[in-house]
């Protein structure tokens, strides 16, 4: 169900990183905004909201409803859901349809890229309007500060990490660009290529001179042009004590493996990979493979889907055993592999490597 990254129904701009897009819709916008795109709350500053978290539940999920704008074409929708379906593969963060719940989000086409801080009670809007707001990297950004997140520059140790050119800051602009003196970070490394960054020239006065630029090195990548970071899955899993074991893979070339490979792998583990490659394909090459045998490999086991969740078609159904699985090619940029163990026997695990694809899948998924 997941289509390709960065966006899911609009062409992206390369050079162009997500929150400058959120402010060139929200130029036009007539709703008061604090840091570009986040709502005031009712009676109380949202940069000083404290326990406004959405609850988890009994068995470690967190599940948030929401309600769709019926206006919404098929391929919005469908985008809408795609970035929320990265939530529920890569955290315990599950958006579900609302059935009578109090505290639900309103996602509609209003007036810009928008939404408020936190869980604000009863109907909650979330703006995603249409012809600007629909990029997948967008819509994560908006559900994020509805998870209680802010913007990353905004953090209390920002100034180890970059410094604020304010000589390129309008002053009517400066106060997005506040620090937050208390912030909870989790004890997380700042996360230059967070989803909640501003990108180097965000708000720039003058043309070529960067806002925010990093510290000590300079030329270090700041702002995100596809989605979620590592980081920004790790600052959600430690938010909602979410027991994850979650990696996003970027880039055109990459590896991943089982934990302790070649040593052996440990019971009961679940881990995904999600594999964002900037090629049009990205194709998957075991290099070894080893795995405790089960029938219909029901105990150990990877499994392999075309796109971004579990949700997504199946590339390669439940494989385990020794015999090294074909090479895998996805029909676009993503692809989520899935790593399962019980607990009984273990072997040394798997190895793999991603490319850009080019050839056609074989027939695979078969028990080995």
């Amino acid at each position: 169900f997941c289509t390709e990254s960065p966006s899911p129904t609009e062409t992206d701009e390369e050079d162009e990183c997500i929150f400058d897009k959120i402010l060139k819709v929200n130029k036009a916008s007539s709703q008061l905004l604090q840091e570009g795109d986040i709502a005031p709350r009712r009676g109380r500053s949202a940069i000083n909201c404290r326990n406004c978290y959405w609850p988890r539940s009994s068995d470690g999920i967190v599940r948030i409803p929401y309600v769709l704008d019926p206006t919404y074409e098929e391929s919005e929708v469908k985008g809408i859901h795609d970035a929320m379906a990265e939530f529920e593969a890569l955290t315990c963060i599950n958006f579900v349809k609302r059935r009578t719940e109090r505290d639900y989000l309103s996602i509609k086409s209003a007036d810009g890229c928008w939404s408020y801080h936190g869980r604000v009670g009863g109907e909650q809007t979330v703006s995603v309007r249409k012809g600007g707001c629909m990029v997948k990297g967008i819509i994560q950004h908006e559900l994020e500060h509805v998870l209680g997140f802010f913007h990353e520059h905004s953090r209390s140790d920002r100034d180890n990490h970059v410094k604020i050119m304010w000589e390129y800051i309008s002053t009517a602009d400066r106060p997005n660009f506040k620090k937050s003196e208390n912030s909870n970070n989790l004890g997380l490394p700042y996360d230059y290529s967070s989803v909640m960054h501003y990108g180097p020239f965000s708000l720039s006065n003058t043309t070529g001179k960067a806002t925010i630029v990093p510290i000590p090195d300079g030329s270090v990548h700041i702002g995100q042009r596809q989605g979620m970071s590592n980081l920004d899955l790790a600052k959600i899993n430690k938010l909602y004590n979410c027991s994850r074991c979650s990696t996003i893979l970027d880039g055109l070339f990459g590896s991943l493996r089982s934990a302790n490979h070649p040593r052996n792998y440990s019971d009961n583990t679940n881990c995904v990979w999600l594999i964002r490659t900037q090629s049009r394909k990205v194709s998957l090459h075991f290099q070894a493979f080893q795995l405790q045998q089960t029938r219909g490999c029901q105990g150990d086991y990877v499994k392999v889907y075309d796109g971004c969740s579990k949700s997504s078609p199946v590339l390669m159904d439940k494989t385990c055993g020794s015999e090294i699985p074909n090479s895998i090619v996805a029909s676009g940029n993503l692809m989520l592999v899935e790593f399962i163990t019980d607990g009984a026997h273990t072997a040394s695990g798997f190895q793999a490597t991603f490319s850009p694809g080019k050839s056609e899948n074989k027939e695979n998924g078969k028990e080995n």
